[in-house]
């Protein structure tokens, strides 16, 4: 049910079957340039492939020119309100403007930057979230129900058709994963746009990362979106990671490592905990597409994990290095780690 609507943004191709996307928001002060040049080009070295910047005032869009200027990376432009902002930040040269039609004011302002993104080939993403719908569409639903949250979308969707301008992305967002969920799939048999996922509020790094699994990754399996945000009450460089974790776990992204780990239990005699925290950590940046095992014994080691193409699996103080579910060698506890890690460089 993924979109049939294709929308570019800079070089990249958002729907009509093209890979979801990963995306994050700053969130340096919008006038510190050099914060926010910073912290983008470290969201563009963890593989952020969108990043989004609110844009409050004139100096805020000065940030906007500076982030074009020093990153590669398609650049989204946050607006509120005051339609002349996104006049600005088009004049600076931003990739996509996230901005809701309704919220802007008269048909002349909408239309005013409806034609302009038209003419620069810049896409509209409309945003509409459980604390955004309009009073009259509350007043019919009596809550910001999955059916109000659409039907909000829908009517900023036809403020910019209105000026023929389609193309558009649009993101229906809950802090409830269910009514997140259901808001998703809703529009999804109405619109054929392309669908920004995610879960706002989503809470802390621990709570954010499982709401947003559950709610991003149902939707996924289900064929539904196109870009992914992870909210994440955090640094933005850990909603990247977990929104490529999410995209791996989903089978949507084969690049990198696939690391399996057991749960511990009686049997295991070595601190695997830590060190399939430090295997993870260390192979964060690694591209090699090779399931990587971590097991705390015999038994789920050469046994369970034998599909694996490098493990270890502990003993009583030491442990096997395997490949394939064949043994190769056994070291002591202290040389796992990076004995592992010398295996994983012949690869």
């Amino acid at each position: 049910m993924a979109s049939k609507k294709q929308v570019k943004i800079a070089d990249l191709i958002l729907g009509g079957g093209s890979p979801v996307r990963i995306q994050s928001m700053l969130n340096t002060p919008a006038e510190d340039i050099k914060a926010s040049v910073e912290q983008a080009i470290e969201l563009e070295k963890a593989g952020c492939e969108i990043i989004r910047a609110t844009v409050p005032n004139m100096e805020a869009v000065k940030t906007i020119a500076a982030l074009k200027e020093n990153t590669t990376v398609p650049i989204v432009a946050d607006i509120h309100f005051d339609y002349k902002m996104a006049l600005e930040a088009l004049a600076a040269g931003v990739d996509k403007i996230r901005i809701n039609p309704g919220n802007i004011g008269s048909d002349e302002r909408v239309k005013a930057v409806a034609n302009e993104c038209k003419r620069k080939g810049v896409p509209i993403r409309i945003g509409v979230n459980s604390g955004s719908v309009e009073k009259d569409i509350l007043a019919k639903y009596g809550s910001p129900c999955p059916e109000a949250l659409v039907e909000s979308a829908l009517y900023h969707v036809s403020l910019l058709e209105k000026f023929d301008f389609d193309d558009i992305v649009i993101s229906i967002k809950s802090s409830d994963v269910a009514t997140t969920c259901k808001a998703y799939r809703l529009m999804a048999q109405k619109s054929d746009y392309p669908l920004h996922l995610g879960v706002t509020e989503a809470g802390t790094e621990r709570m954010g990362l499982i709401k947003s699994s559950i709610g991003i990754g149902s939707l996924l399996l289900d064929g539904i979106g196109d870009t992914i945000r992870v909210s994440l009450t955090a640094p933005p460089v850990k909603e990247v990671y977990a929104g490529y974790d999410i995209l791996k776990a989903a089978g949507l992204r084969q690049s990198g490592v696939n690391l399996v780990s057991c749960p511990t239990c009686g049997r295991t005699k070595i601190d695997l905990i830590g060190l399939a925290n430090k295997v993870e950590e260390a192979l964060r940046g690694c591209n090699k597409n090779i399931t990587v095992a971590v097991m705390g014994c015999i038994v789920n080691g050469p046994g369970e994990a034998k599909e694996a193409d490098i493990g270890i699996a502990g003993g009583n103080g030491e442990g096997l290095i395997f490949k394939k579910g064949v043994i190769l060698r056994k070291v002591s506890e202290d040389k796992l780690f990076d004995e592992l890690l010398k295996e994983i460089e012949k690869m």
